[in-house]
């Protein structure tokens, strides 16, 4: 008789719905901080340094969200390897990253985002809008 050995994979998952608001970047910032600070999330390398990490990745995305898409969507995805973010707005326009600049007073979100995540993918969604996805390796 032979055993298999079956290897778990912690994941998990969750999704908040934000108003058109200015103060959902910081409540998505906040609700971030409070999932990934999990006990389980540890022992995959979720340290408060990623913590933090994925913290303003989330703020950046949903402020570029509300302003120019409206109401949006978060999606928080942590796997043993990676978390995932994505934010889905309505936006008619594509988000473009620019590229940093000292004097610039904006504009600089998505360009601080693809520096600070492994990978950084912009796609339009069936019936409008966008999906920002902003992958960070553990």
């Amino acid at each position: 008789m032979r055993t298999r050995r079956r290897t778990h994979r912690r994941s998990a998952r969750v999704e908040y719905l934000l108003p058109d608001e200015a103060e959902s970047a910081g409540t998505a910032r906040m609700l971030t901080s409070q999932f990934l600070a999990r006990p389980a999330f540890r022992a995959v390398g979720l340290d408060a340094e990623r913590i933090g990490d994925a913290a303003l990745i989330v703020s950046e995305l949903v402020t570029n969200a509300t302003r120019h898409g409206g109401s949006c969507r978060l999606c928080l995805h942590v796997s043993d390897a990676q978390v995932t973010v994505e934010v889905y707005d309505g936006s008619s326009g594509r988000p473009g990253v620019r590229p940093l600049t000292t004097w610039g007073e904006s504009g600089r979100g998505l360009s601080m985002v693809r520096y600070l995540a492994q990978r950084l993918d912009i796609d339009p969604v069936d019936g409008g809008g966008n999906r920002v996805r902003a992958v960070l390796a553990l």
